[in-house]
């Protein structure tokens, strides 16, 4: 696991992306401890169903593709379990998440193993959380730089969206 989680921003932009491959039109950012503590991304796009939430965090799966014509048509900016897999194989997630219509589901992850599923009240959307990163993985976390440049690393990531999305 890690391909794609190398520090908190890599985590931050797989996040980003996914929201805005969700239709979102507003994403809110918190982060703590440099990303390393908390990472959370809040989104209004069009949120997963509970199979596709699920799928979205086991290895080499995908919830953006849905049948064969998908491949030739391909408009997002990555694949929702490709990215998801790889930062919930090295934190701990809450995935809350909710289409319109239908109930909120809200996922815990442990190292990569979904270890509770709830239905829950939500917007329409998805939320996650990242708990602890690396905190399985004590050689990625002792490459990570000082606080000021993991912090700068996000704000570049959040700024490259912001002035190259609007």
């Amino acid at each position: 696991a890690g391909e794609v989680v190398e520090r908190p921003a890599s985590v931050v932009k797989e996040l980003v992306e996914n929201s805005l491959d969700a239709g979102a039109t507003i994403i809110e950012i918190e982060i703590k401890d440099s990303g390393k503590g908390l990472i959370r991304i809040t989104d209004n796009g069009s949120g997963m169903s509970k199979e596709d939430a699920e799928k979205s965090i086991i290895r080499h799966a995908t919830s953006k593709i849905s049948n064969l014509d998908d491949l030739f048509a391909i408009s997002t900016l990555g694949f929702r379990g490709e990215a998801l897999a790889s930062i919930a194989a090295v934190s701990q997630v809450s995935l809350i998440t909710k289409q319109e219509e239908t109930d909120g589901i809200h996922l815990t992850v442990e190292s990569g193993n979904i270890i509770n599923s709830d239905i829950t009240p939500a917007d329409t959307g998805t939320t996650i959380e990242i708990h602890n990163l690396f905190f399985n993985t004590p050689a990625r976390k002792k490459f990570l730089k000082t606080d000021a440049v993991e912090l700068r690393h996000i704000i570049d990531v959040v700024c490259y969206y912001i002035y190259n999305m609007s």
